[in-house]
C-alpha cells in the first residue's frame, strides 16, 4: 500500500510508503491523505496528525512525475493540481495541530506538503526546498501561498521560491521554516516536540487554531491557493515545462 496510517493516543500519523519512489505522490496517496482528513474533521479522538514518509533519505519528492506526465493540457493538470491542492487546503485548516516530521528530503510538492503544516521538524541531513521552477512551473497545491502565511521574512521567503533548489536544515532552520532540527530517531523527536503540547485540553489547541483560521477566511485564504492552482496548470501545458519533464525522465531512466 503507498500509505499506512497509525492513531495512538490521539497521535494520528500519516505516512507516505512509497521508499522505492523517493515518497512521491500518486492518486493513491492523495485518497490516502483525503480519507486521515475526512476522519479527524469527523472524530474527537486525534489530537495531532503527524506526516512523514518512510524511511530515512525521503519525506516526499512531490509529485510521481511517471505518473502524472500524462497529464499534458492546463485542464487535465488542473484536475490533479486542483484536487491536491484541496487536500492540503483541508489539511492547513484541521482543527487540531499538524507537524510534518522530515525524516528526508522534501521537494517539490513535498515541501509544500510540509509548509502546509502548522509544524516542521526536520531531520538534521534533510533538504528541502520548491523546485518547481526546475521544471518551468510554480507550486501547485498552493505551498507557496501558505509560505508566505508562516511568518517568515517576506524576502526570506520569496528567495526560497524563486531559487528553485533544495536547502539544507541548518538554513531552513535559520530563515525560520524548520522549527527544529533533530538528530536521530524521528520518534523520540516528535515526543520531545509535543511533551508539553499533549498536557494541554484539545479544546485550547482548537481555539487557538480558530485564531489563525479566522484571519485566513478573511484574507480569502482558500480563493488565493486556488488562483496558484490556476497559474501552476496554465504553465503545465507550457512547452518549457513539457521538455523539463522528459528531459528530468529520461536522465532518471538512465541511471
Amino acid at each position: 500500500m503507498a500509505y499506512s496510517i497509525d492513531n495512538q493516543d490521539g497521535i494520528m500519523t500519516f505516512t507516505i510508503n512509497r521508499e522505492e519512489k523517493r515518497n512521491a505522490v500518486n492518486d493513491e496517496v492523495m485518497n490516502g491523505l483525503r480519507e486521515v482528513i475526512t476522519y479527524i474533521q469527523n472524530h474527537d479522538d486525534v489530537r495531532f496528525l503527524v506526516v512523514t514518509g518512510a524511511g530515512e533519505k525521503s519525506f516526499c519528492s512531490g509529485g510521481d512525475l511517471s505518473e502524472f506526465h500524462a497529464l499534458e493540457t492546463e485542464d487535465e493538470a488542473f484536475g490533479m493540481l486542483s484536487k491536491m491542492g484541496e487536500i492540503l487546503y483541508d489539511l492547513a485548516t484541521l482543527p487540531v495541530p499538524t507537524i510534518a516530521l522530515i525524516n528526508g528530503t522534501a521537494v517539490g510538492g513535498g515541501c509544500e506538503i510540509a509548509t502546509a503544516c502548522d509544524f516542521r521538524l526536520v531531520a538534521s541531513h534533510a533538504k528541502c526546498g520548491f523546485i518547481q521552477g526546475t521544471l518551468a512551473i510554480t507550486s501547485g497545491w498552493g505551498g507557496g501561498t501558505y509560505l508566505f502565511e508562516r511568518g517568515l521574512r517576506h524576502d526570506r521567503a520569496m528567495k526560497m521560491l524563486v531559487d528553485a533548489k533544495p536547502y539544507p536544515a541548518d538554513l531552513l532552520y535559520e530563515i525560520g521554516w524548520a522549527m527544529r532540527v533533530f538528530e536521530g530517531s524521528k520518534e523520540l523527536a516528535l515526543n520531545e516536540f509535543i511533551e508539553h503540547m499533549r498536557k494541554i485540553h484539545p479544546a485550547v489547541h482548537k481555539a487557538y487554531k480558530e485564531i489563525e483560521l479566522r484571519k485566513w477566511r478573511e484574507r480569502n485564504m482558500y480563493e488565493r491557493v486556488m488562483e496558484e492552482v490556476r497559474t501552476c496548470a496554465k504553465l503545465w501545458e507550457s512547452e518549457a515545462h513539457h521538455e523539463a519533464v522528459n528531459n528530468f525522465l529520461t536522465k532518471k531512466n538512465s541511471k
